[in-house]
């Protein structure tokens, strides 16, 4: 059972880097109900894929992960030695009690779960160290939220200049687009193709997650940085 008293289960991900052979193994509790922060959705593989075939750079970095909720690539992250805070919302315990699951099913004791609540400048957000990465996967879900993201996302990455975020989103409609607000906030946002680091196939890391989504890979900067 779950911390909240909902089924839960147990999915397994194997990631691979066909440059060298490379794999990693991550096994993620998760709430069988597709609650947002209880349920791996369909971004989560992708970006932890994006972040395997970028482990060189990763190694040794500061890794932090917004919005986590099962944490599939923070997991993946601290798995290629970096040093990685988990975060979601302060108001959604469930989903911070979620990603401490997720590091003990992969025996990661060293991992921080923070509270973090988008868009308000509260202790958690302002006493964060160095940070030089940021993961986010599928955040950019209700409309609602985008702006709340980007602030904290902006706040961060003008903190840590040479910071990067990487995010994967959903395409759900073209209505619902960030460019506005990265205009506003001052944010260099760069396209990566899915086949550059092998994520364009309809299963990915032995989940047919991915299937036939459209999904989206960004890399995004304050000053102008690319990959």
């Amino acid at each position: 059972m779950s911390c909240d008293g909902h089924s839960s289960s147990q999915k397994t991900f194997t990631f691979f880097d066909t440059s060298n052979d490379e794999r990693i193994t991550v096994s993620i509790p998760e709430v069988l109900e597709q609650s947002y922060g209880m349920y791996t959705w369909p971004c989560a593989p992708v970006l932890a894929q994006y972040v395997l075939t970028h482990r060189e750079r990763i190694r040794g970095t500061t890794v932090l992960e917004i919005g986590a909720g099962t944490a599939l690539p923070g997991i993946v992250a601290a798995k290629c030695d970096a040093r990685v805070t988990l975060s979601d919302s302060a108001h959604q315990p469930q989903c911070l009690d979620n990603c401490r699951a997720s590091c003990m099913a992969n025996g990661l004791s060293d991992v921080q779960v923070i509270g973090l609540t988008w868009g308000l400048f509260e202790q958690s957000l302002l006493d964060l160290p160095k940070v030089d990465f940021i993961l986010g996967s599928d955040c950019f879900y209700d409309t609602k939220d985008f702006e709340d993201i980007l602030v904290t996302v902006a706040f961060l990455l003008k903190k840590n200049k040479k910071a990067e975020f990487w995010s994967t989103y959903q395409q759900r409609s073209s209505d619902r687009s960030i460019e506005f607000l990265l205009k506003k906030w001052r944010l260099t946002c760069t396209h990566v193709s899915l086949s550059m680091f092998g994520a364009d196939v309809p299963q990915l890391a032995g989940s047919d997650l991915t299937g036939n989504h459209s999904i989206q890979m960004l890399v995004i900067t304050s000053n102008g940085q690319t990959i």
